[in-house]
């Protein structure tokens, strides 16, 4: 069995969404019950989320959790201005 685990990968736009509101990652890590640097790790897609915490996240955001996590990357925002 391979190490390659890219199939598993979950896309996120936490940063894109703390940078818009003005949250640092202490703040919803706070807010989340979890450590800051879990908010990194998850941000930076080292850890996927479990369901419960997906969940909290698209609540803490007031968006829908399909709109924060994906399983295929998110266009980048200069790409859909072009369009």
């Amino acid at each position: 069995m391979s190490g390659d685990r890219s199939g598993d990968a979950v896309y996120n736009r936490i940063a894109l969404l703390r940078a818009e509101q003005g949250v640092t990652r202490r703040q919803l890590a706070e807010a989340l019950g979890v450590h800051y640097q879990t908010v990194g790790y998850l941000e930076r897609g080292e850890y996927n989320p479990s369901l419960h915490l997906a969940l909290r996240i698209a609540e803490f955001f007031g968006l829908p959790v399909e709109t924060i996590f994906s399983t295929a990357p998110f266009p980048r925002i200069s790409d859909a201005r072009s369009q």
